[in-house]
């Protein structure tokens, strides 16, 4: 796991999911920003709330809840 702080890039939480960077679009979850997550695994993207980071599993090849759309 990594050091750095959960909504940095790099930041890589326990179930080797790592944080690709932040997006402008709202979030799921009250006051909070979609941020890109990318697994190790299988290098599948997808977005989550920050606040939820520490937690997230791989929604293709882990069991995860669905990832949430951002717009690029």
């Amino acid at each position: 796991m990594s050091k750095r702080g959960t909504t940095q890039p790099g930041y890589k939480n326990r179930n080797g999911q790592v944080v690709q960077g932040r997006t402008d679009t709202a979030g799921s979850d009250h006051n909070q920003l979609v941020y890109v997550l990318r697994c190790e695994a299988c290098s599948h993207m997808y977005g989550a709330n920050g606040s939820d980071i520490w937690l997230r599993r791989c929604p293709s090849c882990d069991g995860g809840a669905p990832g949430l759309a951002w717009a690029e």
